[in-house]
Order: C-alpha cells, then structure tokens, then sequence
C-alpha cells in the first residue's frame, strides 16, 4: 500500500489542489482552495483528491495515485465511501460534508515518492506501506477501514496475491 505524508509546515497559497494505491481515495468537494497558515501535524494517509469537470471517480483515484507517489497503478476494485464532516481551518470555517470514495489498486510502474516538484507542496513523502500493517498507521478512522477491507478482499482473492 501507498501512503503520503503531508508536509509539516502549512503553505500559503491562493489556490492549491486540495489534500492528499491501494487502496486509494477519490473525493468529491466544492472549494478547491486552501489557505493556511501555520502548522500542521505529519500523518500518514492515503493519497486523494478533487474530481475534475468531467473525469469519473477511479480516473481520479488513478491520476491522485500517480500524482502523489510517483507510480502507475490500474483498478481492481471499490472498496466503499467514506462520508463526514469537517470545519475548514482557513477562509470562512465553514462546515463540509465530504465522501471519499476508495478503491484497491495493483501497482504496474514508477518509483515510490518520484514526484513533480509542486506536489511537494501536498506531500512532503510517499512511501510503501504493508498492508497488515496499513489499519495501524494510517492517520483518518475512514482510511484505516478501508485498509482493513482491502486487506480482506486480497484475502479472499488469492489471484491477487
């Protein structure tokens, strides 16, 4: 499993992509913006990320992959959605409903954390991360249940194995 982690210190910027492959996030939200200052913790999550006009949910989790770890992953499976609410730190602190949808990937190329320069400003570093272990580490309730169900579905499936 890939998984990033946010650079500690906030960026100021007017208009930056919003946050962060197997399994893999997809999520849906209005403002694409962020403005922060100050600092924020290191976690380790998995990579997501803004649908764009007329792109489908696993395009998106499949470009998010690519963008945020450096490799090239193709689709096995959606895992399931994650709904919740958050308070934004910047702007106007408006309250946001978000669903995140995940899918399980399978790596084809690319180096882990081999990334453009500007998407440093989302992830300070990706990296490998065992599947077993992906439930303990991962930062966010939601990511950790989706590692537990990847973790099931490899299980189940030996062809993936």
């Amino acid at each position: 499993m890939a998984a990033i982690e946010p650079p500690t210190e906030a960026v100021q910027a007017a208009a930056v992509p919003s946050q962060s492959v197997r399994p893999k996030g997809s999520g849906s939200q209005t403002d694409r913006s962020r403005h922060s200052v100050g600092r924020r913790r290191r976690v380790l999550a998995l990579p997501k990320g803004l649908v764009d006009a007329g792109e489908k949910p696993p395009a998106t989790a499949i470009r998010e992959v690519y963008e945020e770890t450096g490799v090239t992953a193709e689709m096995v499976t959606k895992l399931g959605d994650s709904k919740y609410v958050y308070t934004r730190a910047w702007g106007d602190g408006q309250r946001v409903f978000k669903i995140v949808s995940f899918y399980l990937m399978r790596y084809r190329s690319g180096r882990i954390n081999d990334i453009a320069p500007e998407m440093r400003i989302e992830v300070a570093r990706a990296r490998w991360v065992r599947l077993e272990d992906a439930g303990k580490l991962l930062a966010y309730g939601g990511e950790k249940q989706m590692a537990r169900r990847a973790l099931e579905y490899v299980k189940a499936h030996a062809e993936l194995q």
